[in-house]
């Protein structure tokens, strides 16, 4: 007699998701450290070629891929002589790790498969959850530079903006999608109007970057509704705002000093798509 076989519960779905999910986001996150470091310079230059000491980045994609640890810088420290005439590490290895390691790698692939987890979690087994994961890791690389040096590079605000418009457009198309294409290109269209209307009353207080990164985020969050687009944008600001009036309490800053405001609207958006996957 043939058992036939029940589907698994949904519950060990989702547990299975997220799993692969934390997976991939600590497998992309190993990726952001070097890339952030590179273009975590002033807004005249594009990126780095080289670790601190000068030694050239070396690797897979012309550099880009590859740990935060320069080999060149590791090979220079010198080693200490034994009684015996031979040659070993030093005792002491921090000035070797300091001298090797340009950039943490641990904090960013941890924030990365967290927020895949969670993302993962949230939407469950839909298409839009594989565009969810692709933009997480952009988008905590673009939080750490904009928290480094105040700019998110148009090398990742631009493409991500088309990314996600074109990833969402096919995530249409498939069955068991909870969103809406249409409504997602109108939040773009809204959440970065809003912000270059910001931008062109205080442009001190608000890059341009801050505006073509609405463009992205206006169109994940819209993919949700008009609710969830106003629940994210707002979220952003919060956040923002509970910042920048930390730093004046703690005296690190004043009302006119700028506060790389990437992040917030990053974390924004991302509270703002779970709250539409788990209303969806």
């Amino acid at each position: 007699m043939t058992r036939i076989r029940r589907p698994p519960r949904v519950g060990n779905v989702y547990a299975m998701l997220t799993v692969t999910a934390a997976l991939w986001g600590a497998a992309s996150g190993l990726l952001v450290p070097r890339a952030a470091y590179r273009f975590s310079v002033d807004p005249e230059h594009d990126w780095r070629g080289t670790c601190p000491a000068g030694h050239a980045l070396t690797g897979a994609a012309g550099g880009w891929l590859g740990s935060t640890r320069c080999a060149a810088c590791a090979a220079a420290v010198p080693v200490a002589a034994t009684a015996t005439g031979t040659t070993a590490p030093p005792t002491v290895s921090g000035p070797r790790t300091a001298a090797a390691r340009y950039a943490p790698g641990v904090l960013m692939p941890v924030v990365t498969a967290l927020a895949c987890a969670v993302l993962a979690a949230a939407t469950g087994p839909r298409p839009e959850l594989f565009v969810w994961l692709l933009l997480a890791p952009v988008g905590v690389l673009l939080a750490t530079i904009d928290h480094r040096v105040h700019r998110l590079p148009d090398q990742l605000t631009l493409p991500a903006a088309a990314a996600v418009t074109a990833l969402l457009g096919v995530a249409a198309l498939l069955p068991h999608h909870a969103g809406n294409w249409v409504s997602g290109l109108l939040g773009g269209a809204a959440l970065g109007g809003f912000y270059f209307l910001l931008f062109l009353i205080n442009p001190n207080g608000m890059g341009f970057g801050d505006v073509k990164l609405a463009l992205s985020l206006g169109v994940a969050l819209g993919w949700y509704g008009w609710t969830v687009l106003f629940a994210g944008g707002f979220a952003g600001f919060l956040l923002g705002a509970v910042y920048g009036f930390g730093l004046m309490v703690l005296g690190r800053a004043g009302r006119k000093t700028g506060i790389p405001f990437g992040p917030f609207m990053i974390t924004g958006a991302l509270l703002g798509i779970l709250l539409g996957g788990l209303a969806a």
